[in-house]
Order: structure tokens, then sequence, then C-alpha cells
């Protein structure tokens, strides 16, 4: 059963443990299905019964987990307020932390030799730990009554047992040399600081959102009633007729009617150049109008224009959690209790040893700053995000975080050939024919394609422009091989030879020529009347340009260690003409799609993690049956949708990009997390063995977390195409 997908901007969390508690807090939710929350981008994904939960539910989940919680409605004004808030939380946090740099600092001078007397010290330090911390033991009071622990608990446990033991001392008058105030105001100091700076460096990771975000126009000027109008775009409507001035921002998906422009679709596609656009082709909204008034009829606004779904598909990949995070989960849940057990054994290990209570104190203090879950959280999500963006901007799209994570593990290509390694804009070259003129017999064709849009009848009716074409009065597509159509009461048979054998046309009569064309990499397609005796009309060669960049793309892949093989349903002939011209390593021709998809499924059978690429209907099943599907989006919608990749420009060059950010992205995660765990494995020991300070064990785990997000954020210098190679 299909399902409804809300998302919320989530506020107040500050490690791994807490997006764990919003996860269950929204799960509990009645009719919730699942639900997903990325600490990095601060978001929840939720997948409902539709009609079952509404979403003010699941704002007031949030709110009683101890959060905050906004529901993105995609209003283009509302998500503005909502970015504002956001960006006004970020100043107002930048002022509290420049407070309490100013509070703590001063408790330093003792370190230096300068005294401090001990009431100041209590002036300075008790604001910074009960009035700018006190989210910190909001936090955790929330966590605890909860049933379940936080970064927060383990810093206020730590911060509260310095405040209060430095506080007794005081109170009961005894030497205050031992003080630990500034242990306490620097811990949270440090960890505010941390917490800022992972902050700034997180909103770097959603800066290819907010780039897609920025090509919304929002307004456009519309033809009506014979005057130009402006309106809000989403007032626009399918069919109407909108005017682009030069160096405009399109507002719409649509046709050109009239006018001719270069238009710069850089940011949608990576093309770096400006694409020629006259009447008749097809604009995109979010691109930038060059020197040409255009007049454009709308054919896709909202949630259903390309910038739209672009926008979804990165934010999708970006919500969505990787398989290797569910086990990262795992770990953090258990994470806070056994740092509370450590933390505890450390107290008890050195009032042991020394026979003095208070001698653990600070190794115990030390224990808790330290082992922060934050750094773990954090290294899958923001890898995840900067990665999905980086290929966005080289118009590589992917659909979620698994398909990302499978990506990397690639070591064969499958390739479709129409469309994929060729242009995918045949043109009809040559017309044999055994039993009527070639105008009569490309007559009939023609009149039988009409009801095809597959490329090759596209060729056949160009070619047949301003031709009298009569009425077609029936049409069967037999997929993979070809049509069966009713012409002027004729039956038709259009296709290859596995069509021919199964109507039983011989072919022999012009097998050689037939040969003669496919050995020159054209493809032959068998015309034959199959109304009572089946009989051999002609045939039509159609040739189809291989791409400039296919046997660049191949020999990239080649010299990755990638195998390909190339999967087509024409002969084999022009599929071997085609290889020598790319480079693909096998071929299988002749295949129908489900051949297809077998293929992919023995190659996985056997060891092999396999890709496949292709742009047609017939793609479709191996696209889903391949452990990563990739699609070119110059090709149907079924593909695009089968598949976990979207290569925006259909430039096979974009294949081993998509591998290549895939494999850099999966390294930084491994890189994220194995920094994250050596943090604690190190610092812990160190921690309870008494050689880091609680303040240095501070500035420890805000190194963690900030480190793990900027190690992430070099993602963002990956360049497709690189020296691969």
């Amino acid at each position: 059963m299909a399902s409804d997908r809300l998302v919320l901007t989530i506020a107040g969390m500050t490690c791994a443990n807490c997006a764990g508690r919003v996860e269950k807090a929204l799960a509990a939710v009645p009719g919730v299905v699942q639900a997903s929350v990325n600490l990095a981008s601060e978001k929840a994904s939720v997948e409902t019964v539709p009609g079952a939960v509404r979403p003010a539910d699941l704002v007031a989940a949030v709110v009683r987990a101890g959060y905050g919680g906004e529901i993105v409605t995609g209003d283009l004004a509302r998500d503005k307020e909502i970015a504002a808030a956001e960006e006004t939380r970020f100043q107002r946090e930048t002022w509290r932390v420049a407070i309490a740099v100013a509070l703590s600092a001063p408790l330093l001078l003792p370190m230096v030799g300068l005294a401090l007397p001990v009431t100041l010290q209590l002036a300075l330090a008790t604001p910074v730990q009960f009035i700018l911390g006190a989210r910190f033991y909001r936090s955790a009071w929330l966590a605890v009554r909860s049933g379940a622990g936080n970064m927060d608990l383990l810093v206020v446990l730590g911060t509260s047992a310095a405040y209060c033991y430095s506080l007794a001392l005081i109170v009961a008058g005894m030497d205050s040399e031992h003080l630990y105030f500034e242990a306490a105001a620097v811990v949270i100091t440090l960890v505010m600081i941390g917490k800022w700076l992972e902050g700034r460096a997180k909103r770097s990771t959603t800066q290819a959102i907010r780039a897609l975000l920025a090509l919304r126009p929002e307004t456009a000027r519309v033809e009506r009633e014979g005057r130009v109008i402006e309106v809000p775009v989403a007032a626009v409507t399918v069919g109407d007729m909108v005017v682009v001035r030069p160096g405009e921002r399109l507002p719409v998906d649509g046709v050109v009617r009239e006018g001719a422009s270069a238009v710069d679709e850089s940011l949608l596609t990576g093309e770096s150049l400006p694409i020629a656009k006259a009447e008749g082709d097809k604009v995109t909204g979010g691109a930038i109008n060059g020197s040409g008034l255009l007049r454009v009829e709308t054919s896709a606004v909202g949630a259903q224009s390309t910038l739209a779904r672009i926008i979804a598909l990165v934010e999708n990949a970006q919500l969505k959690k990787a398989p290797v995070q569910l086990l990262v989960d795992r770990v953090a849940a258990i994470f806070v209790p056994v740092v509370l057990v450590l933390a505890a054994a450390t107290f008890l290990g050195w009032w042991l040893a020394t026979g003095m209570l208070t001698a653990g104190l600070i190794p115990a203090v030390s224990v808790l700053v330290i082992a922060c879950p934050c750094a773990l959280g954090l290294a899958t999500p923001t890898a995840l995000m900067v990665g999905t963006g980086a290929a966005a901007r080289a118009g590589i799209l992917i659909r979620d975080a698994e398909a990302l994570e499978r990506a990397h593990r690639i070591d064969t290509v499958a390739l479709d050939k129409t469309g994929t390694l060729t242009e995918g804009k045949p043109a009809l070259t040559d017309i044999v024919t055994l039993l009527m003129p070639e105008r009569q017999l490309l007559t009939l064709a023609a009149a039988a394609q009409t009801g095809s849009e597959h490329p090759l009848a596209r060729a056949i009716l160009a070619k047949a422009e301003g031709l009298a074409l009569p009425t077609l009065e029936e049409f069967q597509s037999r997929t993979g091989m070809g049509l069966l159509a009713r012409v002027e009461g004729r039956r038709l048979a259009i296709g290859n030879r596995g069509l021919m054998r199964q109507e039983n046309v011989l072919t022999d009569a012009l097998e050689e020529a037939a040969a003669t064309l496919e050995a020159k990499g054209r493809t032959v397609m068998w015309v034959a009347m199959v109304d009572h005796d089946p009989e051999l009309l002609g045939l039509l060669a159609v040739a189809d340009p291989v791409k400039p960049s296919a046997r660049a793309s191949l020999a990239r892949l080649k010299a990755r260690g990638i195998d390909t093989v190339l999967l087509t349903g024409d002969n084999e002939r022009t599929a071997q003409a085609v290889a020598a011209a790319t480079g693909v390593g096998r071929v299988m021709a002749g295949m129908l799609p489900a051949d297809k998809a077998r293929e992919v499924e023995r190659l996985q059978q056997a060891g092999k993690h396999v890709a496949m690429v292709g742009d047609g209907i017939n793609d479709a099943p191996a696209l889903a049956a391949a452990e990563i599907g990739i699609a070119m989006g110059t090709g149907t919608d079924v593909a695009v949708a089968a598949a976990g990749i979207t290569l925006m420009r259909g430039d096979p060059l974009l294949i081993m990009d998509a591998i290549d950010v895939s494999r850099a992205t999966y390294a930084k995660i491994r890189q994220g997390l194995f920094w994250a765990f050596i943090y604690n494995l190190i610092g812990m020991p160190l921690a309870a063995l008494g050689f880091l300070s609680p303040m240095i064990a501070g500035a420890a785990m805000a190194l963690s977390s900030v480190s793990v997000v900027a190690n992430a954020l070099t993602l963002r210098r990956w360049a497709k195409r690189g020296a691969d190679t």
C-alpha cells in the first residue's frame, strides 16, 4: 500500500541518541509506518498511512520528546520563513558562545599563576553552568525521563560534579586551591563552541540544496487575454504561454513556441556550455535564458517540474539512512550507558587505589566529557549529504543513500546500446524493396509507425515527412522485437529477425543485403505482409551514431578494473560494430527485456556487483534487477523510475563519475567512523588514567565532531572526470 511522506525540521538535537529518541517518538504516533531522522540535516522523514496522521500530531510528538519540530510544506514562502528562523537561531547561538567565552576565559588565569578570588570564580562559573548551560540540563532531564541517555547527560553529570564539588569545598571552608570551577565552565564553553562550529560546518553540507532552491523564480510573465501580466509561479498552469526575457531564469518547464536563444542549464545538468533552443525544443524551469526572447508553452509546474523533482531526489537521498548507519545507530543506543559504567568504574578504581574519595572525580569527569557520540552520529549523514550534493552539481541524481552506498562496490557495468552508447536519434539511411517501389514501402512503414514512440519509429516518420500517410487501423507492439499493424487493410509486421521467425516470414532473399548493412553498424528493420501467406516486402536500415564520449567512457571503466558488457535487442552484426567503435568488453545481442534482466541476475549470482545503464522502457526490468540501476536522464520516465541513479545529461562519461562519487563518499564515511571510534578508543582510557583534564577532554570531544564534518566537506572538491585515470 502506498504511503504519504512528510518532512519535519527538528531543532535541539545534539547527538545520535537524540536522533534516535526523535525517531522513536515519531514512530510511536498511530498511523506512522516508518520514521528516519538525519542528525546532520536536522530533518525527519516520516512515512504514514494515507490520511491517518495529522501533521500537528507529529510536531506534538517531537515537542513531547523535548525538541522543536516544524513541517516542511514545500511552500516557497513558508520554507523561507523556516530558513530565516534557523538563521536567527544560529545568530543567537553565536552570541551565547561569545558570552560563554568572555565569562570562562578569566577562570583560566590561575593556570598561569594569576590568583583569582574564590567569589569571582563562583560568580563567573555560575551563569555559564546554569544559564548558558541550561539547555544541557533540559535535554538531559528529558532524556532521563524517557529512559534514554544522550551527550547532554554526560556533559551535565561531568560538569555538575566538578561545580558541586567546588561549591561544597567553599561552603565547608576548605582549601580553595582544589576548586574546579574552571573545569566545569570551560567544558560547557568548549562544548558550545564545538556545537557552534559543527552547526556552521553542517550548513555547508546543505549548500547544494540551497543552490537548487535559489533557482526557483518567484514570478512569471504570462500571456492572458491578449496582454502580458506578472503572476506568482504558483499561479501558472499547464498550457499557459510564458514570456521569458533575455537573462531571466525560466520559471517553468515547457516547449518553445516562438523565438530562439542559448539556455544555460549548468546548475541542472552539469553541462558547462549553453544549449541552443529554438521553436519546438523543450526547456527546463530554473535554467538561465541567453540573449533571445522566448515564448514558452508550459508543460509542467509545481512538484511535477524537473527542478522540483531534482530537489526532491536530492533531499530524499540526504534524508534516508545508508545501511551502514543502522549499525552505527545500534552502537550509539548503548554508548551512553556504557560510558556511565566506565565513568563509575574510573571513580571507584581511583578511590580504591588511593584511598581518597575525591581522587577519581576529575578522571571520571574527563571520561564523561570526552565520550561524546556526536561524531559517531555525524560521520555517515554528513558524508552522504555532501556527496549527493556534489553529484547533483555534476548532473548525477542519486535517489537514496542505499543506492549511493551500493554503487561503490560495482565491478561490472551492463549497457544498453540505443540512447546509452549511441545518440538515440537514428536516421533512415537505406530502403531495400522486393515487391513495391521504395516510396510505397516507406509510406506503409511510416503509417504503421505512427502508433510507436520508439526512436527507430521517429527515424522512419522523419524520412516520410511530407508524404500522405494512410490511416493506422490497428497497432500492437512486440517489446524487443518490433510491431504488428494494419494499414489499408494489410496486416504488416515490422521488426527484427525474431519477429519475422515468429510470423513465419522467410528472409533469405534479402539476407545478403542485410548482412552488408549490419556490417556497417546499421540497424535493419524487416517489413513483411502477414495476412495469410507471410511475404517479405523489404527492409529499412537505420544508422544511430555512437556518442562522442562513449569510447572514452568505456576506457575509463576498463582502467578502473570494471568489466563492461553490451546487452542489446539489436542484431549481432550491428552490436559488434558498436562494440568495435566503443571498446565494450563483451556483447550479447538479440536480447528481449526479460533476457537482459536474466543476464544481470546471472552475473550477480556469479558474484559480480552489477550496474545496469539504460534509457528505455525495455531496459526497466534490467535496471530494477541490477544492484544499481543507472538511467540516462534523456530517456523514458519508466527507466528513470526503475533506476537508483539518473544521469541528467545522458553522457556516458557520467557513468564512471557516478561510481567515483560513490566511492569517494563511502571512503569519507569509513574515515569519519574510524576517527569517531579512535577518539573514544584512545581518549577514554587516557581520561580514565588521569592523563586528560576535563578541559582537554572537552576540546577533544568538540574537535572530534568538527573534524568529522570538516572531513566530509572535502567531498565538495570532488571533480568529475578527474585524474582517474
